[in-house]
């Protein structure tokens, strides 16, 4: 029998065949998106045993820091004096383990017991939360450990940061004892089975679906999919559409886009996939230049950058909060003149106050302010007017000024390359010899993010900051020009 771990017995539950893959052949698995999640995790865990353990009297007796027979003797022995929370104890019972997140002793009784808490990174609880909650129970239960509280401590996206790394209201804890306690047989069962499946010499047959994706997506999907024989073009290209309709498509053998119903699509729809055969573009050039109407004024063209941090980092900022750390702004004059105008801070310290400022220098008082997707734009506006009400009314001037040039793109041009989507980076280089990959290193928003956060870190030298900063200039830069492109080109400007 193997000592099953309980993220072991959470990938069973998501597919025996991903449980026995990880046993069996390891070296298969592309967990190269793994990383990021973990290191929130971690993040989360340090400001868990700070706020679980104020006074820094508890033992962490994580495995990894001391080895796992030490962390297996060293929980035994806390577990029974109760001298202060433990964090990451090693739980074990025949043919399982687990290691727990948060222990607290509980002197409410005559004797000991134990709180139980699992740390979370997201904002509510999820049912795979609820199954680990029920399998480290289980394991602790039968133990022989008395757990008087069992709970999920997940982050409050309303908690507002004070400041002085005072992260108290940061989490907030679920109850979630009695569902727990009442589910051992059900994990009994899962323990079973998934010892079976582990013992299994042959590789389990399941085939591909939606069970790859959640609640993760596995990093054997590559693997388990590369003999399935795909489609030529497949549905999902089409925009919009309902994983169940797919679903339904499959199960009466509409695997290929030339087969789907036309009565069963919307007009865009039909036109991704008329356009897709045909291998024509589809362009209303006369409802695109009638929909932006003629230049009243100047006209500018705006995007933003923003940053999250689960843990805030900056006072009066919650979890999880979009903040702007960068824009770019591309002003076209009446007369035709192009002007440039940008910020970007990476100081580490709160750059919205500052960015505020500039940007309501920058915009003018008159003067329509296009965005791609502008409804993040004016999302990002109303947080910085709702943080500073002192710039709030020039704020909701700019918000009143905004256009969005999505709905014109989406109504008026498709392109066989775009694949179904209208993000900027698939609309430019169906109409413009601009590329995205052109650019060096940062070619995408969630590279920005990540060249941000190397930026700010107090580790990073002068020399490889001054670079990162270039490069997100750079690329904040094209995503403006690029709607000027588009601009121009819907009104008949370029052809």
């Amino acid at each position: 029998m193997r000592k099953l771990s309980k993220s072991k017995l959470i990938a069973f539950r998501q597919c025996p065949k991903r449980l026995w893959l990880e046993l069996h052949k390891p070296e298969l698995i592309d967990d190269s998106g793994s990383q990021a999640a973990f290191n929130i995790g971690y993040q989360v865990g340090d400001i868990a045993q700070r706020v679980f353990d104020p006074d820094g009297t508890g033992f962490n007796v994580d495995p990894n820091d001391i080895g796992w027979a030490e962390s297996a003797a060293q929980t035994e022995a806390l577990l029974q004096t109760g001298t202060g929370p433990l964090f990451e104890a090693l739980l074990s019972i025949p043919g399982s383990l687990a290691l727990a997140d948060v222990m607290l002793p509980d002197f409410a009784l005559a004797a000991l017991r134990w709180q139980m808490i699992e740390v979370k990174s997201s904002t509510r609880v999820k049912d795979y939360h609820r199954d680990d909650v029920a399998i480290q129970t289980y394991i602790a239960q039968h133990s022989g450990l008395a757990l008087s509280k069992v709970g999920v401590a997940h982050i409050n996206n309303q908690f507002i940061y004070p400041g002085d790394e005072n992260y108290d209201g940061l989490l907030h804890v679920e109850d979630l004892t009695e569902e727990a306690k009442g589910r051992h047989a059900e994990v009994e069962l899962w323990i079973a089975d998934a010892q079976s499946t582990a013992a299994q010499e042959v590789e389990p047959i399941i085939k591909i679906g939606g069970h790859c994706r959640e609640p993760f997506t596995c990093g054997f999907y590559d693997y388990c999919r590369k003999d399935v024989t795909q489609p030529e073009i497949p549905t999902n290209i089409l925009p919009r559409i309902h994983t169940a309709k797919v679903s339904d498509w499959e199960r009466r053998g509409i695997t290929e886009l030339h087969d789907t119903p036309d009565d069963e699509l919307n007009l865009i729809q039909q036109r991704v996939k008329a356009a897709t055969l045909s291998g024509e573009t589809y362009f209303d050039a006369v409802g695109a230049a009638t929909a932006l109407g003629a230049q009243a004024t100047h006209t500018y063209f705006l995007d933003f950058e923003t940053v999250t941090f689960p843990v805030p980092i900056w006072k009066g900022t919650r979890p999880y909060q979009q903040l702007p750390f960068q824009y770019s702004l591309h002003l076209v004059h009446k007369s035709g003149g192009l002007r440039h105008a940008e910020f970007l801070d990476t100081s580490g310290d709160d750059p919205r106050k500052a960015l505020a400022e500039q940007l309501i220098q920058d915009c003018g008082n008159d003067g329509v302010i296009f965005a791609y997707n502008a409804g993040f734009e004016k999302g990002v506006l109303k947080s910085l007017a709702e943080s500073f009400p002192e710039y709030t009314s020039q704020l909701n001037s700019i918000i009143r000024r905004l256009d969005d040039l999505l709905p014109i793109a989406r109504d008026c041009y498709y392109h066989p390359s775009q694949k179904g989507s209208w993000s900027l980076k698939a609309v430019l280089p169906a109409i413009s010899e601009l590329r995205y990959s052109d650019l060096e290193e940062v070619q995408n928003g969630m590279a920005a993010v990540d060249a941000y956060k190397e930026a700010i870190n107090s580790d990073t030298t002068p020399e490889r900051k001054q670079e990162l900063r270039d490069r997100m200039l750079e690329y904040c830069k094209l995503d403006t020009y690029a709607t000027v492109e588009m601009w121009e080109f819907f009104k008949g400007t370029i052809k």
